[in-house]
Parts: C-alpha cells; structure tokens; sequence
C-alpha cells in the first residue's frame, strides 16, 4: 500500500472512523477533491462527478458490505493511479 493511498483515506474519512462509506467518497471528493489535486495527493483527472466517485467505491468495495477499509481502497486507488 502506497503512503499516497493512506494520506487519501485519511483526507476522505470525513468522520474519522476508519472506513469509507460511498457518501463519504462523494462528498469529501466533491469538497476537498480540488484542493488535493493542486496538493498532488490526488491526479487531476481523478477527479469526477458523483458518478465517479460512486463507481470508484463500487471497484473498491470488494466484499459488498458497503463501506471501504484502508486496505480494500488502497488496492483500487495504488492500481488506478498509478502509486504502486
């Protein structure tokens, strides 16, 4: 798992429980999705509109029970981006 990888989980839970639900994704990738990408903690053609973001977390949620561990995103966002 990339340290990109964490620092983005970290910057997405919004409620600081340790996993991601698809609101949460949305959400903090719709207010704070800007400001990582100039940051460089996230690419700039990551960035999408709900959608994406919703599909993003239905690629990562590998065991259907609708909320993304660090581990279960990590996988996804290292492989996407590119950070692994």
């Amino acid at each position: 798992m990339s340290e990109k990888a964490r620092k983005l989980f970290e910057a997405l839970d919004l409620d600081r429980n340790g996993t991601l639900t698809r609101e949460e994704v949305i959400t903090a990738l719709r207010t704070k999705g800007p400001d990582l990408a100039a940051a460089g903690d996230l690419p700039f053609w990551g960035l999408g509109d709900a959608d994406a973001s919703s599909a993003l977390f239905d690629a990562a949620d590998q065991n259907g029970d609708a909320v993304l561990t660090l581990e279960e995103f990590a996988t996804v966002v290292d492989r996407r981006f590119g950070w692994r």
